[in-house]
């Protein structure tokens, strides 16, 4: 049931959260040059394009993370997997993405609890005075997101200590 669940999150997650980071991608990098554009041409900065810039940023990190976390793309090193058995290495990848899973399911519940204050206390960027809130809400919702792949992982089906993971053809 679970495995289902991941499946159609899955389908519906990759290209919504690819959408999100380009798009991201593309207004940070607008935003970026009308500052530069009216700072040196005009003497007149955009006012709070680094607040802006910055909470785009966050938020292109995280919306990253569960695409990465998918394709299994992050820095690994591998060096030990041709000297163990195909049976110990399903083991530790298992146990990997079930440690992954807890470790961003506790970091999602401490983003949530930390939203919430900044909710309760109205807290917002100096400049433009845009709320924090809904920002580290998205987080921590992106980081649940994360963690609920990181379990449907634990069950996916992928290539030996040889072989690599499932899109890189593995027997």
């Amino acid at each position: 049931m679970i495995r289902r669940v991941i499946e159609r999150l899955d389908r519906g997650m990759e290209p919504l959260l690819g959408v999100v980071a380009g798009v991201l991608l593309f207004c940070m990098m607008s935003v970026t040059f009308v500052d530069v554009v009216l700072r040196y041409i005009f003497n007149a900065p955009l006012r709070g394009s680094f607040e802006v810039t910055e909470l785009m940023l966050v938020v292109l990190i995280f919306a990253a993370l569960p695409l990465v976390s998918r394709r299994e793309e992050h820095v690994v090193m591998d060096f030990l997997d041709r000297h163990i058995g195909p049976r110990l290495y399903r083991f530790l990848r298992a146990l990997e993405h079930v440690v992954s899973a807890a470790v961003m399911g506790g970091i999602g519940w401490l983003l949530w609890q930390r939203a919430s204050k900044l909710a309760a206390y109205g807290d917002t960027t100096s400049v433009l005075r845009i709320q924090l809130a809904p920002f580290v809400y998205a987080i921590a919702v992106l980081i649940f997101v994360t963690a609920l792949i990181h379990l449907g992982l634990v069950f996916a089906r992928r290539g030996g200590p040889n072989g690599g993971g499932p899109e890189k053809g593995a027997a």
